[in-house]
């Protein structure tokens, strides 16, 4: 006799937080505040040194179904994740940081979405809402015309091939399924950052799904995980990068998906250089050539990561004209 579809089954909302202080309280309270009645919230703060292990203390003093794990030392999204992952006991899993916050129908629109695609389908995704540390909306992570419709499309099914590319997912955005992550063993604690990789490892053998509405809130602040990409020299966010490039190349099995790569290799290789990380420029080299023809630009970029070419400066000024921002 078929079993018949839970409804509602158990969804953990993993809460990271790290020196958010500001904004954990928001985040907290969007997630007590959904309209979907089945949820268990699982606190991990990384070692804050502000105020926001207190504030998460006396939030849980209010909601003592909620649990709370507090780390000694930071030890990075990854590990805390996986902290609060090991004692997670729904069927599908949210990873949020502290600093972002869900629309009330956020998750029972996942669900819904979850219960009306196969299981080939690990993750769903949708759109967010872009806002600053006033919580003032910024724009969004998707184009959209003025009429609110998406100006490219946004790929869903089978993705592999464009999440090795570049970044095509705004990731507060996803609910997964628990079971992928158990496969997967979690985030690798070894990566300085999670989503790269879990696109990676997870999009070899699941399909996402898209959902064209706006269901998140991510919060842009200057001091973002993102920003750490720039960092000069010993970056370990390029470090991971190159490592989890390694991994898609071993996952490859076409020359399309290889092609594809060698998009994501030729950025953060160029990245390397533009923050001095200069041994980085030759070991995405290396990679490079294993995955595409190589063209004169990359030679270029080759021989001025040999040359130790000082192009931090000069890149930094063409950042803050392009986007009228620093980094």
């Amino acid at each position: 006799m078929e079993v018949p579809l839970n409804p509602n089954p158990l969804v953990s909302v993993i809460c990271l937080s790290f020196n958010h202080e500001k904004f954990v309280l928001e985040s907290l309270h969007s997630v007590m505040a959904q309209s979907y009645p089945n949820i268990e919230l699982i606190v991990v703060d990384d070692g804050s040194k502000d105020k926001s292990p207190e504030i998460i203390e006396r939030f849980v003093e209010d909601y003592p179904q909620v649990k709370f794990k507090r780390l000694s030392r930071n030890r990075g999204n990854c590990a805390a994740f996986n902290a609060g992952f090991r004692e997670a006991k729904g069927a599908y899993i949210i990873d949020l940081a502290a600093d972002d916050k869900l629309f009330p129908h956020t998750i029972s629109t996942q669900i819904q979405a979850f219960n009306s695609i196969s299981t080939e389908f690990g993750v769903v995704f949708s759109d967010a809402e872009l806002i600053d540390e006033k919580s003032d909306k910024i724009g969004n992570f998707y184009k959209r015309n003025h009429k609110g419709k998406l100006i490219a499309e946004v790929p869903s099914g089978e993705i592999y091939r464009q999440l090795i590319r570049k970044m095509v997912i705004c990731s507060p955005t996803m609910m997964m399924r628990k079971k992928v992550l158990d496969e997967l063993g979690g985030y690798d604690e070894s990566l300085s950052y999670e989503d790269y990789d879990f696109w990676v490892r997870s999009g070899r053998n699941y399909k996402y799904h898209f959902i064209d509405e706006v269901l998140v809130q991510k919060r842009v602040i200057s001091n973002s995980s993102t920003s750490h990409f720039y960092q000069k020299k010993n970056n370990r966010h390029l470090h991971s990068t190159l490592r989890v490039c390694y991994k898609a190349f071993d996952l490859n099995k076409t020359k399309t998906e290889n092609q594809a790569l060698a998009v994501s290799i030729r950025y953060h290789m160029k990245l390397s250089l533009f923050t001095e990380n200069f041994p980085l420029v030759i070991k995405f080299f290396k990679l490079l050539k294993q995955t595409d023809k190589l063209k004169i630009s990359d030679r270029i970029i080759l021989f001025l990561g040999r040359m130790r070419f000082p192009a931090n400066g000069p890149y930094r000024i063409y950042f803050r004209l392009k986007y009228g921002k620093r980094i």
